[in-house]
């Protein structure tokens, strides 16, 4: 069985549905819009399934716990996805929320609501926070379970003020996704 190259996304509402569908096409990638849901529905098992029936990488898949304190379903799917062993995860998008610093994982780098990298964590206004490289959100505590070759923190997908909206052809969600597929060493158009 081939392996697939995906790009994780830990948001799943449909601001984050039709910025990521947007991206993907930008950027000549496949999303799996049926793992959108705030909550997740669709299990790891189902998502795997559904990723390896698409042509080409990078696969955008979404994963959303939808505020749920602890492992909720959006982050063990997740988790099932990323240790598959068809697939490869070139990276993931953690996306912020207000989860009153409940929940949190490590970032490589982050990007502000102006575009900027920061190495400080990004609050869902994409307004870099107080820590370094700590990212609050609602389904990004696993990440740091996993052997993820990059995680890039953002604020809130496709929101942010307006500056991260389609209309304005989601600059800081592309700009998340190119820093990922340039990072990944592994990448194959």
């Amino acid at each position: 069985m081939k392996t697939r190259q995906v790009i994780v996304v830990t948001d799943g509402d449909e601001f984050a549905k039709r910025t990521i569908e947007f991206v993907a096409e930008k950027v000549g990638g496949r999303c799996i819009s049926q793992s959108f849901g705030n909550p997740s529905i669709l299990s790891g098992e189902d998502l795997v399934s559904l990723i390896m029936q698409t042509p080409h990488s990078p696969v955008f898949v979404m994963f959303d716990d939808c505020g749920y304190l602890g492992e909720g379903a959006g982050e063990t799917a997740l988790k099932y996805v990323a240790t598959h062993p068809n697939i490869d995860v070139l990276g993931a998008i953690a996306v912020a929320s207000k989860t009153h610093q409940n929940e949190w994982t490590k970032v490589d780098v982050s990007i502000d609501g102006n575009g900027e990298l920061t190495e400080y964590g990004v609050d869902k206004y994409g307004v870099a926070e107080m820590d370094v490289g700590k990212q609050n959100g609602d389904t990004v505590y696993c990440l740091d379970e996993l052997s993820l070759p990059i995680v890039v923190g953002i604020g809130d997908i496709g929101k942010m003020g307006m500056k991260d909206h389609i209309k304005h052809g989601s600059p800081i969600t592309l700009k998340a996704v190119e820093l990922i597929l340039e990072r990944s060493k592994g990448y194959v158009k």
